[in-house]
């Protein structure tokens, strides 16, 4: 079960969450039995069972993470004057969502520093 080895994670769809859901829901199987036919794990059926009897069919769509927003502007070597304004603003922002969350980071790379506006030590 899980991931094959040296493999990547598996996608699941938004219908393929639904059809196993409701194979569990409409046919009175226990998940258990289900989770071990479709080769998933019992936890995580269990989870899409929640979202989708308190969601509907929204709380089985896949939630795309955000990733890195500055990664466009680092990975080009000329920025025109719009670009800068836009990398400039989006690095204060993080600046602002991190003082907020109670902390500052100083460096960069490996000679990173977090810095807590509390008085306690992050790292």
């Amino acid at each position: 079960m899980g991931r094959p080895k040296g493999g990547t994670n598996r996608y699941w769809s938004k219908n393929e969450k639904l059809r196993i859901v409701k194979l569990v829901l409409e046919s009175k199987q226990v998940a258990y039995d289900v989770s071990k036919v479709e080769k998933i794990s019992d936890g995580m059926l269990t989870h899409w069972i929640k979202s989708y009897l308190t969601k509907g069919e929204k709380g089985l769509e896949n939630v795309k993470k955000p990733g890195n927003p500055l990664a466009k502007y680092q990975q080009k070597k000329q920025l025109n004057e719009l670009e800068q304004l836009q990398y400039e603003n989006m690095k204060l922002k993080i600046e602002l969502e991190r003082a907020k969350k109670g902390y500052l980071v100083e460096g960069d790379g490996r000679n990173k520093v977090f810095i807590s506006l509390s008085g306690e030590n992050l790292k």
